[in-house]
């Protein structure tokens, strides 16, 4: 079986290096790339890349930009880096549709987890095609369509949906949220969760309204019949 490809972007050379011995060591491909402008032209070059870790602070082309460029033709999972940790940086990063992000200094150990619980959901068995109430989620084709017609979602969009319709009818705290979609022992706060789901009820329309909140403790995915 081919190695899966990932795109380790850095203006730091001692940077990718750490990064891509730890990804190497789990048996994945890394491509290398110094700034945004090489990180575009190597992305559209391999055309198989499964997953992106993208420095922010970069010459030539930002990381913003480059997320920006790349969420306008493909979904690939996008893993962001960034020296600062402001809440309006992480904010920017999940706006323009990264799917991680990671201040620096981090540990090399949970930036490879990070990477392997996203491609692992991405492969993840069961059932490929969910139907309920008006919505269609084609899991393998990573396609969500309300009634008929098809939704743009972010990579951890799609999961937060796919983890919701799994579970309707159950209330899911913030933490058991974070545990399954994100599937790392999460330091922060719940505005990670709340700005997702924010922003995924807005995007589904009148069936966000299938998207409850739990006062106090987290969502829960209804379908009145």
């Amino acid at each position: 079986m081919d190695k899966l490809k990932i795109l380790v972007v850095d203006d730091e050379s001692r940077m990718r290096k750490l990064v891509r011995d730890f990804l190497v060591k789990q048996e994945f491909e890394v491509i290398e790339a110094e700034d945004g402008e090489d990180a575009l032209n190597k992305f559209y070059e391999q055309k198989d890349i499964a997953l992106i870790i993208l420095d922010v602070m970069m010459p030539k082309i930002s990381g913003w930009n480059v997320c920006r460029e790349i969420r306008e033709s493909s979904k690939v999972p996008i893993i962001m880096l960034t020296a600062k940790g402001e809440e309006s940086d992480e904010l920017q990063g999940f706006d323009i549709g990264a799917d991680e992000y990671i201040s620096k200094p981090f540990s090399p150990k949970i930036l490879v987890a990070r990477v392997a619980a996203i491609l692992r959901r991405t492969g993840k068995n069961g059932e490929e095609v969910l139907e309920i109430g008006g919505i269609t989620v084609d899991r393998p084709g990573h396609q969500v369509k309300i009634d008929g017609k098809e939704l743009e979602l972010s990579y951890k969009e799609f999961e937060l949906l796919n983890y919701f319709i799994e579970n309707k009818g159950i209330a899911l705290s913030r933490e058991k949220i974070l545990n399954h979609v994100w599937n790392y022992d999460y330091f922060g706060d719940a505005r990670t969760i709340d700005t997702h789901v924010k922003k995924l009820r807005s995007k589904m329309g009148d069936k966000g309204e299938y998207i409850k909140t739990i006062w106090g403790m987290g969502y829960k995915f209804e379908v009145e019949s």
